[in-house]
């Protein structure tokens, strides 16, 4: 194991998770972060899982932060967090425009309530203050969303990649390689590994966040 391995890890149990490959949703809504919806997409179907680009419409063609254009292939109001084994919210400013889809907030909500693995990146814990997944647990995200992370009960850390329970975060599109690798482990073995990796917040953030708040 690398030094720089975060030593918590992720144990579901493993009815859930045979040799048969996994369905994965990925939540996509406009001015998301092109890289962090594609990169990880691109890894989970040469994996050989199967990928739903699930949306407030189906059908509908978001344009992403940098202009690529990703159609919506469900709508969350015609799938379940049941019908999934993970799912994964990319960042940019889409996490804001999904918040406000009730049936996009309704399926988050509904996935962290059964405990089904989410993994967010950069914005995407975002969707994750809108429901209890973040309490007590150790997490990360983009630095300009800290406080709403905190408030929501997350213990933020500035790490590359955390896994706590069944909640993978990460801050940016550089985290994407140790991000994606813990979503690959999660669906295929039931556990996951993050990675400490090294600060990249200001000092000013973690001075404005409790001593109770850190992870």
């Amino acid at each position: 194991m690398m030094p720089e391995a975060y030593l918590s890890s992720c144990h579901l149990p493993f009815a859930l998770y045979d040799s048969t490959m996994a369905r994965i949703a990925i939540l996509v809504e406009k001015i998301y972060e092109d890289l962090e919806l594609q990169y990880p997409r691109l890894r989970l179907r040469e994996a050989g899982h199967t990928v739903d680009i699930v949306g407030p419409k189906a059908g509908e063609t978001y344009i992403g932060k940098h202009g690529y254009p990703q159609k919506s292939e469900r709508a969350a109001s015609e799938v379940k967090a049941s019908d999934y084994a993970l799912i994964v919210i990319p960042g940019g400013s889409s996490p804001d425009h999904m918040r406000r889809s009730g049936d996009m907030v309704r399926l988050v909500r509904d996935a962290a309530a059964a405990k089904i693995p989410i993994a967010a990146i950069c914005h995407g814990p975002w969707m994750l203050c809108s429901t209890d997944a973040l309490r007590g647990r150790r997490c990360t995200s983009y630095m300009s969303i800290v406080h709403d992370v905190v408030n929501a009960g997350g213990k933020w850390v500035d790490e590359e990649c955390v896994v706590d329970g069944p909640i993978i975060t990460a801050r940016t599109p550089d985290d994407l390689p140790a991000f994606s690798n813990a979503i690959l482990q999660l669906v295929s073995q039931g556990k996951a590994q993050g990675v400490k990796g090294k600060p990249i917040a200001p000092a000013w953030v973690m001075e404005t966040i409790p001593a109770a708040s850190r992870g």
